[in-house]
């Protein structure tokens, strides 16, 4: 006969990995997280075609291969808004981070944007939170960081959960396109991944986005 107490511990250790995923998942729903403003132009199925507001962004470039440019910039660009500014100012960590393995024009750059810069390497950039102006954001102690004003800009987005593998991102890319063909939406350059969240956020409970810029 089981003791009483022998199912209790059972039954801890079973529940641990959900109390896990609920501590987790808290933030993605007891706040928001800041993001760029944007307005909904037009939806269809999964699709978004969205307005972008102008906002601020601290970007690096950083050489080398797209899968290694986020970790050898995300230190750089955090140190910035977690303080390393003239300023010593701190600012709450927006969303998303993107990546793409394509030029980018600087007028068409999503929140977050990873791209290859002019004359190889990366582009990477953090959006800073709404509000924040060219003229009140402090200047960069680090010398590889730079603020730049995005001007407004047009995307068509996909939203989906899952892994970040490619080909999780190659079948959504698919039926991204596939939609927008179907609609008569035409679209430039190259598409960006969007990440919502952290590494250890559950696949399940991911966010993620594929953008493709409006002609």
């Amino acid at each position: 006969m089981t003791h009483p107490l022998q199912n209790q511990t059972l039954l801890a250790i079973l529940l641990r990995p959900l109390l896990w995923i609920g501590l987790i998942a808290m933030p993605l729903t007891s706040h928001a997280i800041d993001e760029p403003a944007y307005d909904v132009l037009r939806a269809f199925g999964n699709v978004e075609l969205r307005q972008y507001a102008p906002y601020v962004v601290a970007e690096v470039v950083t050489d080398g291969a797209a899968e290694d440019a986020g970790n050898a910039a995300f230190p750089i660009l955090a140190g910035y808004i977690f303080g390393k500014n003239k300023a010593k100012k701190t600012f709450d960590m927006t969303a998303p981070v993107t990546q793409t393995a394509a030029p980018v024009k600087m007028a068409m750059t999503a929140p977050v944007t990873q791209a290859t810069a002019p004359g190889g390497g990366q582009l990477i950039q953090f959006v800073l939170p709404r509000g924040v102006t060219l003229e009140t954001a402090p200047e960069p102690l680090d010398p590889r960081v730079q603020l730049r004003l995005v001007p407004a800009s047009q995307w068509a987005a996909l939203r989906y959960s899952g892994t970040w593998s490619q080909a999780n991102y190659d079948e959504h890319l698919a039926l991204l396109r596939a939609a927008l063909m179907t609609e008569g939406v035409v679209t430039q350059g190259e598409p960006v991944l969007a990440r919502y969240n952290a590494p250890f956020t559950p696949w399940f409970l991911r966010r993620n986005e594929i953008w493709l810029a409006l002609r």
